[in-house]
């Protein structure tokens, strides 16, 4: 395959990423809100300026909390909603997963997300991971007409993920795109491309920021006594990063 095919998709945890990762080359964007928690729907507004300032693809991540994929019929509920709103401010696609309390695909929740997206391109994002038989579960994306996978190879890591990430992308046979993501960035993902047989990634390219904050009281923080986020530093996409990770890819 020419190296010009490979795509980026940056995980982007505000507009302020969504540009960024813009300015330095991305294919597209997943917009996510509370990315430590693993990511979860974004605001009317963020989805709706990000949808103003980009010209690359915009994809918004469908999913109420962090925790587990096994959704009640409230948050199920909650995001036929927020999948309507995303269509109406006119996203390119929709990232989603749910499973069954057994870790198999949810065929019949995943249907109806997909139905309410009404043509908009559809991620299974890595929920898969977390499944208990990653190729009977390819086999019940594929038939749903996802078009494709996030995933991290069911380890912690992409890189560590490499060996089930090439057998997903033999098993896919052009079916369906297996999109490795985790861990991915300018030093690993020449490997990932190579041993996978992968053509697009998942990375967020983030950089510290220091907050423009002067007075600061430290003895007071907004988070759980177990959340340990430095409030006075913010990590956004940074296009140099971006940029040269996709140099990396296409070599």
């Amino acid at each position: 395959m020419n190296t010009t095919d490979y795509k980026l998709e940056v995980c982007a945890n505000s507009v302020a990423s969504c540009v960024e990762a813009q300015k330095g080359g991305a294919y597209r964007v997943e917009l996510c809100a509370a990315i430590p928690e693993g990511g979860t729907t974004p605001s009317y507004g963020e989805i709706a300026l990000a949808r103003e300032l980009l010209h690359i693809k915009l994809h918004v991540i469908i999913r109420p909390r962090s925790g587990d994929f096994l959704y009640s019929a409230v948050e199920h509920k909650t995001m036929l909603k927020d999948i309507e709103t995303a269509r109406k401010l006119g996203v390119d696609g929709i990232v989603i997963g749910c499973l069954t309390p057994q870790g198999d695909v949810d065929r019949l929740r995943n249907r109806e997300l997909i139905d309410a997206a009404e043509g908009l391109s559809v991620t299974f994002h890595r929920a898969f991971d977390m499944t208990r038989n990653a190729r009977n579960s390819l086999e019940e994306i594929i038939s749903l007409g996802c078009d494709r996978v996030l995933t991290s190879g069911q380890q912690p890591k992409a890189e560590q993920g490499i060996p089930l990430l090439k057998e997903l992308v033999e098993q896919d046979g052009n079916r369906i795109i297996i999109m490795p993501g985790s861990g991915i960035n300018e030093t690993n993902i020449e490997k990932i491309a190579r041993e996978t047989g992968a053509r697009e990634f998942h990375l967020s390219a983030r950089s510290p920021r220091e907050s423009r904050m002067e007075y600061r009281n430290q003895t007071v923080s907004m988070g759980g006594v177990n959340i340990n986020i430095n409030e006075y530093e913010q990590l956004l996409t940074d296009a140099e990063k971006v940029r040269k990770t996709l140099e990396r890819l296409r070599g």
